[in-house]
């Protein structure tokens, strides 16, 4: 139960520091990369509650799910680094805090066996 928890705790720790940094976003970026970033991650976080009160196959599905968005939201914080909307130092930080996330993701859903 503990590690469930866990996982809700970091992707909501991990929202509530890149909010304010996606306000920082130049403006050609704001409405787009931000937005998307954002709507990602709030996303990531309701398959995540939505699994923790689900049974059996709606929390496999929705876990699934939320390991393809935390994905695809790697790949938005890339582009959002590569783009220079992020310094290093906080796409160290965000990227490290979704690996974590993706790992214990992971071991949630390989915990629920075959």
């Amino acid at each position: 139960m503990q590690e469930k928890e866990n996982v809700l705790t970091l992707t909501y720790d991990l929202l509530l520091y890149i909010v304010p940094c996606l306000q920082k976003f130049p403006r050609s970026q704001k409405f787009v990369l931000a937005d998307r970033l954002q709507n990602n991650l709030t996303g990531l976080l309701e398959l995540l509650i939505e699994a923790y009160y689900s049974r059996d196959e709606r929390k496999r599905a929705a876990l699934q799910t939320a390991n393809l968005q935390i994905e695809k939201t790697r790949y938005l914080v890339r582009l959002a680094k590569d783009l220079h909307c992020l310094d290093l130092r906080r796409y160290e930080l965000i990227a490290g805090k979704l690996n974590e996330i993706g790992v214990q993701t992971g071991a949630w859903l390989k915990s629920l066996g075959r």
